[in-house]
């Protein structure tokens, strides 16, 4: 499990930073990052190091939507490779989320 988190007050933006696997061995840790106590401005899911993605992940994604206040809240997945950007735009996430 390897979850690297940052949070700007000034800008009041969280960063994740994913290791090798998005899947539900960091779901702990994703969720004290994330969805414990207020939502911020805005999140960057950086998933640059992520080789592998499960459903789990999607799930989470879809929590910190939710949580975040859906459309009231910037969230960017940064650095996916080709096969997690298709992954996702499959799933229809290039709707909900910015992806970059």
């Amino acid at each position: 499990m390897s979850l690297t988190v940052h949070h700007d007050p000034d800008l009041d933006c969280v960063t994740l930073q994913l290791g090798e696997r998005f899947d539900f061995s960091v779901h702990r840790a994703f969720h004290d990052a994330c969805l414990d106590g207020r939502a911020a401005r805005s999140y960057v899911i950086d998933l640059g190091e992520v080789s592998s993605m499960d459903s789990s992940a999607l799930g989470m994604l879809l929590l910190l939507r939710e949580h975040a206040g859906a459309d009231r809240s910037e969230i960017r997945i940064v650095n996916a490779d080709t096969s997690l950007r298709g992954t996702l735009r499959v799933a229809g996430f290039d709707k909900l989320f910015v992806l970059h």
